[in-house]
């Protein structure tokens, strides 16, 4: 059960982004346990309109975390809006500026990611995939990777081992969290030939310490805001 009171998409600011050139970037979950209606969602699409900004949205497996109706939700409203779609390799390059959507999705769901590919085409859309745990992944699921690679989506890092940052670090030291965690899973994605220039953090885990450690290898990273208020700290920086 999410903690607190739902907050409406649109009064969430670190979710938006209005070509400031940060580096760490935050978006909020569209999965069924952050309970954001389709109405708040329209909200933060109206906001990206009204405002010239680019709302940052993920999600995780469509069909199991997330209903495809709501992606296709979200993707047909900020077609019928106008919105530019964004990739996290957009705001690597310098680019990336508003209105638009920022759409990713995280973690292992390729199979699930892949079978969206008619809805991102039927579109035109261009979403981010944060892949945890590459090396584990089927050989044919790098093979739709690359295809989604080739339809203009962004294939980034999300990490070897799925682990919580600063847990990590203060139990094993900022060096292990890096050496461990974060560097093989640009690496071994970068030697299979994708271009990965943005980390997403898991659990959206983070401190300045680890951007900084970071940011020597991606120039940009994606933590996430929360849509309800409660006892929690959110992880996107103030």
């Amino acid at each position: 059960m999410v903690p607190g009171c739902q907050e409406d998409l649109a009064e969430i600011d670190g979710m938006f982004y209005d070509g400031d050139g940060r580096a760490v970037h935050c978006a909020v979950n569209l999965d069924d346990d952050a309970h954001n209606s389709l109405a708040s969602i329209d909200s933060a699409l109206d906001r990206a309109v009204a405002r010239g900004e680019v709302a940052e949205l993920y999600a995780h497996g469509p069909g199991t975390t997330v209903p495809v109706r709501v992606v296709e939700h979200v993707l047909e409203g900020a077609h019928d809006r106008g919105l530019t779609f964004v990739t996290y390799a957009d705001f690597a390059a310098g680019g990336g500026t508003g209105p638009g959507l920022a759409l990713s999705f995280d973690d292992t769901s390729v199979d699930a990611w892949y079978a969206l590919r008619p809805q991102l085409l039927a579109v035109g859309a261009r979403v981010t995939f944060f892949v945890s745990r590459y090396a584990a992944l089927r050989e044919e699921q790098h093979a739709k990777l690359r295809e989604l690679a080739t339809d203009g989506h962004a294939i980034e890092a999300h990490s070897v081992l799925h682990l919580r940052g600063p847990e990590y670090v203060e139990d094993h030291g900022l060096a292990a969290y890096i050496d461990n965690d974060v560097v093989p899973s640009i690496e071994v994605m970068r030697a299979d030939g994708f271009p990965v220039t943005s980390f997403a953090y898991p659990f959206g885990a983070r401190t300045s310490e680890i951007d900084e450690a970071i940011l020597a290898h991606v120039p940009i990273l994606r933590s996430i805001s929360f849509s309800y208020t409660g006892p929690v700290i959110d992880a996107c920086p103030r």
